[in-house]
């Protein structure tokens, strides 16, 4: 059955929030929205840093990985909703991008890259 792009990188988002709940990571809102631009895939918490997620997930590495995607302009959307979250969240002093790269054939492949 083919799925649509929605439907993948839902699947990958989920399997991103497994793997982190896994790693100890607490997960505090997911597909968080900022404008019509600016959506942060996971907003987790590990230990005392504040982590911001973008999941980017492909059926296959057939046209390339997947952190691929996160251009100049996705990047500075992700810390333009960073920044309006630290206001609203003043609690936090230590934060960081992170980016989650998921293939999903022929089997499940999770790359974590820490502070992008």
């Amino acid at each position: 059955m083919f799925k649509t792009n929605i439907q993948i990188g839902k699947q990958g988002e989920n399997i991103a929030a497994d793997y982190l709940k896994k790693q100890g990571y607490k997960i505090l809102e997911t597909n968080k929205r900022f404008s019509r631009f600016c959506e942060i895939d996971i907003i987790a918490q590990d230990r005392d840093t504040l982590v911001f997620i973008e999941v980017k997930t492909r059926s296959s590495d057939k046209f390339g990985v997947p952190e691929e995607a996160i251009t100049r302009s996705k990047y500075n959307n992700i810390k333009t909703g960073l920044f309006t979250y630290l206001q609203e969240n003043p609690n936090y002093k230590k934060y960081r991008i992170d980016v989650i790269s998921i293939i999903l054939k022929p089997k499940v492949e999770i790359k974590h890259l820490r502070n992008i």
